[in-house]
């Protein structure tokens, strides 16, 4: 990684620890200051002086800045994080009313290029569904993954889970967007399921390690799974469901929006069936999504993939001891998209492995090379 890249990302760190300060208002004190560093050593009448900072956020740098002492400053990132300032990081999230002030993940961090392309497909609904609205939701995990789609949901109760099992049992590519860290699981007889899709998949959340369950976590972290996703369907959900709030926010991004018909005695699907009559497009089969969709990014993974084994890869060689998706282009002169799926299936050959920084290290029969 480049020395003033990961330097910035120390200092961006360390002042998201400041307790009331958000990324815009860290991106305020960049600008204003020319660097986050500049802006840990501003005075408190500099700080003062900018729109938005008051005395609390002055006072929180300065709690924060005696308790780390001079030789905790910056802090040291941890491995697996996503910061605003990182070219990986998906422009969509950025656009946010919200954006996230970091991102903690866990699996294959090859599948972040497809994810700034939102080169995935979100499956969401209620977490008390009929046995209908769970056949359907696994029946559309196992038709995307087989047709190459990664599949977003959030790892909750219901059709969030069977999407997802759907997804891991025809081999596919899962991705959970937590509403808790990454050291919780919620539901609690999910630990299998987050485990096989962190494993296969990834997993990703705004919450840091240790942070408490909230109720309004849940809520909010429907905006990051809508926007990283090319399209969204929903299963099944009632009136007042999370799963609605996801569905307007795909509306306000123009996104396709596809809703499962259900039963209008249900009222497990009463908020589902609205969705059909204020314009969202029926979705009556899984191959009419397919149809619609096309081919996944994932598609010929496998086949690849399998003959990575027998001949060098020019991508492997490129890796030498370690490289970031950027550098390879350069050095390659291949487009982006192309090299971050071809990095992914080389990982899901377990051939390269995403080290910290969302750099790329080349594997050996299973092991690292140093």
């Amino acid at each position: 990684m480049n020395r003033d890249l990961a330097l910035r990302r120390r200092w961006w760190w360390t002042w998201a620890q400041v307790e009331g300060l958000g990324e815009q208002r860290i991106k305020l004190l960049e600008r204003n200051f020319g660097d986050l560093a500049a802006a840990w050593h501003a005075s408190a009448e500099a700080l003062l002086g900018l729109p938005g900072v008051g005395p609390e956020l002055v006072a929180a740098r300065d709690r924060l800045a005696k308790r780390l002492g001079d030789r905790g400053v910056p802090l040291v990132c941890p491995a697996r994080l996503m910061l605003p300032s990182d070219p990986a990081m998906p422009q969509a999230l950025g656009c946010l009313q919200r954006p996230p002030l970091e991102l903690h993940w866990r699996g294959r961090g090859s599948l972040w290029p497809l994810l700034r392309r939102r080169r995935a497909v979100a499956v969401i609904g209620t977490r008390r569904p009929s046995p209908h609205g769970l056949d359907w939701a696994k029946r559309l995990g196992i038709a995307l993954a087989a047709n190459g789609w990664p599949v977003l949901s959030g790892l909750a109760e219901g059709i969030d889970g069977a999407a997802h099992r759907g997804c891991l049992e025809a081999g596919g590519v899962p991705v959970g967007v937590l509403a808790t860290s990454l050291d919780r699981v919620y539901p609690r007889h999910h630990s299998q399921l987050q485990a096989e899709v962190a494993k296969q998949g990834l997993l990703i959340t705004e919450q840091r390690p240790g942070a408490a369950v909230a109720k309004g976590h849940f809520a909010s972290r429907n905006r990051l799974l809508v926007a990283l996703a090319e399209a969204v369907v929903v299963v099944e959900c009632p009136h007042g469901s999370g799963a609605l709030h996801g569905a307007r926010l795909a509306w306000a991004q123009e996104l396709p929006l596809w809703v499962v018909p259900a039963d209008t005695n249900r009222s497990s699907a009463k908020g589902s069936n609205s969705l059909l009559s204020q314009g969202a497009t029926p979705l009556l089969d899984p191959a009419d999504l397919l149809s619609s969709l096309g081919q996944g990014p994932l598609a010929v993974a496998s086949s690849m993939a399998r003959t990575t084994e027998t001949s060098m890869d020019p991508l492997l060689e490129a890796l030498g001891a370690g490289a970031s998706l950027e550098q390879l282009a350069q050095t390659l002169d291949k487009p982006l998209p192309k090299l971050a799926e071809r990095l992914l299936q080389l990982e899901l050959a377990g051939l390269v492995e995403a080290a910290p920084g969302l750099r790329w290290r080349p594997r050996q029969n299973g092991l690292l090379i140093s």
